[in-house]
Formats: C-alpha cells, structure tokens, sequence
C-alpha cells in the first residue's frame, strides 16, 4: 500500500488510491464508461473534473494518479482520452496522456542538479581518489568542545563528529568534483521523471547494515517518515515535501512531490536510510550514547562521553568494493579527541597526540609553526585550493531582539567595524573581506549589475534592495585601519541618532525610553573573544556597551537552538549548488522554530520568494540569477557584519600520510587520505 499524505484535491477520485477494485463505483457523473478492471473510478472522477472545467485540479489529480501501475497502461490511458471527449465539448489531449504516451523512465547510475554527471556509468573510481590506496594505520583528529550525543539527527545533544561520514550512509553519494551530483551507493541506479516530479530508487540488492541485516524498501521509508515527524528541523522542512512514498518492491520504493523543487529529487537522495529493526520511534528523539546501527564502512569501537569517540573500519562493509568509494576510508581506525580550549588542541598536535591540523587562525599560521618538528620535516604544513564559494562568516545579528530590531542600528555597527585594522593587527594581513554570501564564486552578486531575470524577480520587492546592490557599486565601509576612523564613526552616529540615540554623558541612551544602547555577544573560544574585545573597544568609544560572553560548547549549542542570545559569530557555508538548505538558513518560518540556522531571525517575503525562484529555476542561467538575486535581498537586509575568509584551505599533518594528487572541487578530504607505512595485507 502507498503512503498518501493528505487527500486529492477534490476527493473525486480518492477511490483511485486504496487502490481501485472492480467493484468501486465512481463518484463522477458519468458511470457509461465503467469497465471490467482497476482504474474505473479514476476515470470517472477525471469526466467530473473535466466537466466542471476544473484544470488546475484535473492536472493535479493526474500527477497523483500516474502513480498507480494501471493508471500507466495503455488501456487507462485510451480510457482517460475517451473521458476527456465525453467530458468537454472541445477534445484535449491531458498532459496526462501526453507523459503516459512517452518512453518509460530508464534506471540511470547518477543524477546531477543541472547538466549531466561527470563521470559516466560502469565509472571505476573518482579520478581524485587513489583506488591502489593501502588500507590500514591510523589517524587521530581533535575537535573542540564535547558531545553528550551519537545521534546527530535530531535536536536535542551535542552530537559527536563522524556518524554521518562512518556510520549512517545515504541513498546515494556525492561527487566532491563536481557542484551537485548523486552516484549510486545504497541505491544502486534511480529512475526520475524528466519534470522531477518523481523519483525511485532501485535498492543494491547487496546492500546490508553492519548487522548483516539486509537494506529493503521498508527501511528507506521508516527512514523518511522518521526524519519527517521526528527529525532535525532541515529535514522536517525537506521531508514534508513528500506527498507520496511507495513501496514498490523490497528493493524499489518510490517518492512523489508537492509544489515545483527541481532539488528534491537530490534531497532525497542524500538521505541517511536507518534501521527499523534496530530503532524505536518513541525514544528516537532522546540522546543516546549506545553504539549506533548502520550500513556506512566503520563501526563505534569506544566512547568516552566528552573526551573521544573511536571508529574501527568495518572490514565486511559491503560497500568496500563500489566505484564510489574506491580510494577512500582507508584507515582501520579513525579517531576524534574533543578538548575544550584550542590552545591546548594545539599542543596536543604539535606534541604528536594528535595527526592532523586543519588551520583557521591566520595569526597562527604566520607565526605559530617555529618549532623543531616543522623544521626537520616531520610535520608538513599544506595548502589546498577549493573552488567552492567562500560563504558567509560573520557577526550576526538576531533580529529577534528588540536592541537589533531598528535596520539603521544595524547598519551603524556595520560601519564601525574595521576589517583593515582587525586584519592587520591580529591576522598578518592574510584574511580577505567577505562582500557577498555566495563569495568568490559566479554566484557572488558583489560587482556584478543585476541582469534582467534578476531584475524581474525582484521587481515585487524592489524597495527591499539597496540601489547600489542592485547596480553592483556595493562595497561595505573601508576604513584608514587606524582602528578609529573618523568618517565612519561619523556615518555610524549619524545612523543611531536618526535611529532615537543620543549621548547623555559617556553613554548612548535612546532618547524616549532613556535605555542604554548595549548587548551581549556569546562566544565559545578564545579566538572569538580576541576578535569581539577589539570590536567591543571601538564601540565603546560612542558610548556602546559590548559584553563578550564565552560560555563551554554545550551551553553555547543549548542557547543557540533556542536563539538566547543578541549577536553570534555564525558561518553559513556555500556550494556551487545552493538549494533546500538556504530554506534552513532564510525562510520565514525557519525564524519561529528552535534549531534551525536562521540565528540571524530572516523573516522577509522578498528572500522567501527568492529562494523559491532558486529552486523553481530548470537551467542553469536561471539558476544563478535566482541566487544572486537571493544574495542581493539578504545584503541589503544588514542582518550580519560580514567578516572574512581565507584564500585557501590550510593544514598541517605528522609526515606518515599521504594523499591523493588531485585535489577536488570541494577541497582536500580526509577520508582519501591514507598512512605511508600501512600494509597492503591489512585489506
């Protein structure tokens, strides 16, 4: 039996659902074509739905009705054209019978968001993986704060790193060189109609979890209906868009969708399928730290709640051999080591606890390698180019709170961070500053006019967008990087007193309510505290107050899934394929409900149309209008300080490992690495 999810529009046709029988009746007012066999009531309904001339409805229950094998037949299809005779005094082709009349779907071995997949079928491995690669060794890799969690599906917790990567697998896995495309894994191939109103997924019949229990259609929707009610808010929102989920055979199941999201058919396919037999629902959303069952290639070895979680390669991992996972997770063991103050994490890697150093700190990374290992070689330090955009890391502000509610407050401490001084004196001058949410990338609306699709889009919401975005002149203040610039400390005052503020002695008070102009901004690191003290200095100076809370990873995780807090320093990541998640991000709705990523709190009609344009748009050219056009709404809504981003991705390892020659689109992976002296035996 299908999952249906709500009713058809009219409920004419609902018979056709349970599915038909011979001995439905229609509820149509036609009852002469009726015939021996499934589908009479569908008919029926669809003369109705023609008679009273109702063609979005028509259409709509087409789309669920195709669904059912007999709806696709030849003789439903020769049926569903009489009807339309019979129903209207002008005969129309239904779109219907025009996708029921074409060739069937064909199973394929990949999907791609736009274009077609880089690598073709019967591929061996991705050419940035080494697939002669030695399995064995180690590699330990520290991670700041702590987990009370191995769930990282639901809210409540904080979940430890790596059950995504080792534990759960998805559906279908992405290709790092390439902006958003699905190969085959737990599905094997997947059939999507050209519309991506639909997609099935054809499970690997050699597909099993670390049990050796075998991976079935049941599984897969358990999975979806799990993560929809019980899940992360992201795929509540993502899984919701399901209208249909069928069960085709143990190995095939079938999804439907509402509304147009030419991504959700990738959505979907990115989904972690879980274990039914081995999950309870009731208890799903409660943090556990019971070893987790999954079909991914590690299973959890040890835990320390806190301190370390040990993963140990599965070496019956029924995957090992797929072309998409040649080359990669080559270690026997992967382990992450949690400490709660970054100077020490350091330590820990130079004094050889720890393997692996991914560096953010530009400080650091200009003056923080002068030590014997580094010079002798046994630590490497590298650097990596990454196509993929740069994101956002900024100061965010959470509109939410009454202090930040006012667009020219907003604007004002825009104006007063100096980037050129901040740059200098803490990071040698090595950071660049981030103009746009989708920078360095084509995406990027910074210095680019808007074109005339992006002009179309935005008409509706036209005094929502700066002129000078919407022209590309937009550049955020630059200052003498003396740390006290007088003309935007001018602009800035100028802002929070139209804004009602004024000084009364050393303070800046709003002039009604005689309320001081100052907030809070939480912090977990030390790193951040250096960065906000400098900031919070320079308002100080027109009489803002600052306070720099730094609060333990789990409080700063509790308070930011429940937006307790003025400012943060937040960083949204960006692809070269943005798409659902920017509903995570931006949406309206997202602002209301706890856990999501709109800590800024975004509740703009224009940025929630702009993000349906996104991902409405059928080619590509539309596709990068609609985000810049996104790009250019959120801008001009000042709800960040933007602050910067490096050039290239720099780390530094102990000199036992190796790596792969090509670097991917989406930068270095630690899973393609492997350890110089594992043995080949180890396999």
């Amino acid at each position: 039996m299908p999952y249906h999810r709500g009713n058809h529009a009219t409920g004419v046709i609902h018979d056709c659902v349970q599915p038909c029988s011979p001995s439905t009746r229609a509820r149509g007012t036609v009852e002469a074509i009726n015939f021996d066999g499934d589908g009479a009531a569908c008919v029926n309904g669809l003369i109705k739905l023609q008679q009273l001339g109702a063609k979005q409805m028509l259409n709509k229950e087409l789309r669920q009705c195709r669904m059912f094998p007999f709806c696709r037949t030849p003789k439903f299809l020769a049926t569903a054209i009489i009807a339309v005779f019979i129903g209207s005094s002008t005969p129309t082709l239904l779109p219907f019978a025009q996708h029921a009349a074409a060739e069937p779907v064909k199973p394929v071995h990949a999907i791609a968001m736009h274009g077609e997949p880089g690598e073709p079928a019967g591929f061996t491995h991705f050419s940035y993986a080494n697939p002669s690669a030695p399995k064995g060794g180690s590699i330990t890799i520290g991670m700041p704060g702590s987990f009370d969690s191995l769930n990282p599906l639901i809210v409540r917790g904080n979940a430890v790193a790596g059950m995504r990567e080792y534990i759960y697998e998805p559906l279908m896995a992405r290709g790092l060189d390439e902006p958003f495309t699905l190969y085959g894994l737990i599905a094997e191939t997947v059939e999507m109609a050209d519309d991506r109103s639909e997609i099935t997924f054809n499970l690997n019949p050699k597909a099993k979890f670390s049990d050796g229990r075998p991976i079935t259609a049941d599984d897969v929707l358990f999975s979806w209906q799990l993560l929809r009610d019980k899940g992360r808010p992201n795929h509540r929102s993502y899984y919701a868009k399901v209208s249909t989920a069928e069960r085709l055979t143990d190995r095939k199941v079938r999804f439907v969708f509402e509304g147009v999201d030419r991504e959700m058919p990738l959505i979907l396919g990115l989904m972690p399928v879980l274990p039914k037999h081995a999950i309870n629902p009731d208890t799903f959303e409660q943090t556990t730290l019971e070893p987790l069952i999954g079909s991914g290639p590690y299973r959890v070895a040890s835990v320390d709640p806190g301190r370390y979680v040990t993963y140990k390669r599965n070496r019956e991992y029924w995957g090992r051999d797929l072309a998409v996972n040649k080359g990669r997770f080559n270690f026997d063991e992967v382990r992450y080591e949690y400490y709660r103050d970054a100077v020490a994490m350091f330590e820990a890697f130079k004094s050889g606890n720890l393997d692996f150093w991914n560096e953010e700190d530009p400080a650091r990374w200009a003056a923080g390698y002068d030590i014997p290992a580094v010079k002798d070689g046994r630590i490497v330090r590298a650097n990596f180019n990454i196509g993929l955009p740069a994101g956002m890391t900024a100061l965010a502000f959470n509109v939410r709170r009454e202090v930040f509610a006012d667009a020219r407050v907003r604007r004002a401490l825009i104006a007063l961070f100096d980037f050129e001084w901040v740059n200098r004196n803490l990071y040698n001058g090595l950071y660049k500053r981030t103009e746009s949410y989708f920078e360095r990338s084509i995406l990027s609306s910074h210095g680019r006019p808007a074109d005339a699709r992006e002009k179309e889009l935005l008409a509706p919401y036209i005094s929502q967008v700066k002129p000078a975005i919407m022209d590309g002149t937009f550049n955020f203040p630059v200052s003498d990087g003396s740390g006290q610039d007088r003309k935007n400390m001018r602009a800035a005052f100028e802002l929070l007193k139209s804004a009602g503020y004024v000084l009364q002695g050393r303070k800046l008070v709003n002039k009604d309510t005689g309320k001081p102009l100052s907030f809070e901004v939480l912090a977990t690191s030390v790193a951040q505290e250096r960065l906000l003290g400098g900031f919070a200095k320079t308002l100080s100076r027109l009489g803002i107050t600052v306070r720099v809370r730094v609060v333990d990873s789990a409080q700063y995780q509790q308070r930011l899934n429940t937006y307790d807090y003025d400012m943060i320093q937040a960083t949204w990541p960006s692809s070269l394929s943005p798409g659902n998640e920017q509903i995570f991000r931006w949406d309206s709705r997202m602002a209301k409900q706890e856990g999501t990523y709109n800590w800024a709190g975004v509740s703009s009609p224009a940025v929630d149309a702009m993000i349906q344009a996104m991902l409405a748009a059928k080619d590509e050219d539309r596709f990068v209008s609609a985000v810049r056009a996104l790009d250019r709404v959120l801008l001009s809504g000042d709800y960040v300080i933007p602050l910067f981003h490096l050039p290239k991705q720099w780390v530094a390892y102990w000199n036992r490992y190796r790596y792969p020659e090509k670097t991917p689109l989406f930068g270095y992976n630690i899973d393609l690495w492997w350890q110089k002296s594992a043995a080949n035996k180890s396999q």
